[in-house]
């Protein structure tokens, strides 16, 4: 983690800000989704990587989690930054739409795409700006990763708490980065 949030210093920029929701996102997804993985499958980790499914069910987890992650970190920073940092402009739906546009040239899916497009389209319309980023604003992509780590059911509701636990932590880590990074940031 440490490398990781060294590679910002600080958010100045709308391109950081897009930089880090990104990188943040995928960060978060990446770490909960595959040390859920290995700790459930243990010494037989790297031998399930051969087996096709098994990497597929990876991969559709993979995107599902991600596009949650990305959908939540973008509404917490603008929700942050749009009340404690007076922000006047909203710029979430562009920002977030442009990081889905990147991520098509890494293998989005075309059906995935629209349809998370849509659904961030349809929240944008009904969230409070100046409170979202207080109540619980990360708690679909830990959902997401409940719901969608192939991992078999009747495990997956024996490890349901520490599951959601383990990414509330990641992104708690987060958002204390996010506010350091913002600390001198003023409004626009």
């Amino acid at each position: 983690m440490k490398k990781f949030s060294r590679k910002f210093g600080s958010i100045s920029s709308e391109n950081d800000l897009k930089n880090f929701i990104q990188e943040s996102s995928a960060h978060v997804t990446q770490t909960t989704l595959y040390g859920y993985i290995k700790t459930r499958i243990g010494s037989r980790y790297a031998i399930m990587f051969e087996d096709s499914k098994f990497v597929d069910s990876i991969n559709i987890a993979k995107w599902n989690i991600y596009m949650s992650a990305l959908s939540d970190c973008t509404l917490y920073t603008y929700s942050y930054l749009i009340d404690q940092k007076n922000f006047k402009k909203d710029n979430a739906e562009f920002v977030f739409n442009s990081i889905l546009e990147k991520e098509k040239e890494n293998g989005l899916e075309s059906s995935l795409f629209q349809e998370t497009k849509l659904n961030f389209s349809n929240k944008i319309k009904t969230i409070n700006w100046n409170t979202f980023y207080q109540d619980k604003p990360f708690e679909n992509s830990c959902q997401a990763l409940y719901r969608w780590a192939p991992i078999a059911e009747e495990l997956k509701t024996l490890d349901k708490e520490i599951v959601l636990n383990s990414m509330k932590l990641k992104w708690n880590l987060i958002e204390n980065e996010f506010k350091e990074y913002t600390k001198n940031l003023k409004g626009v």
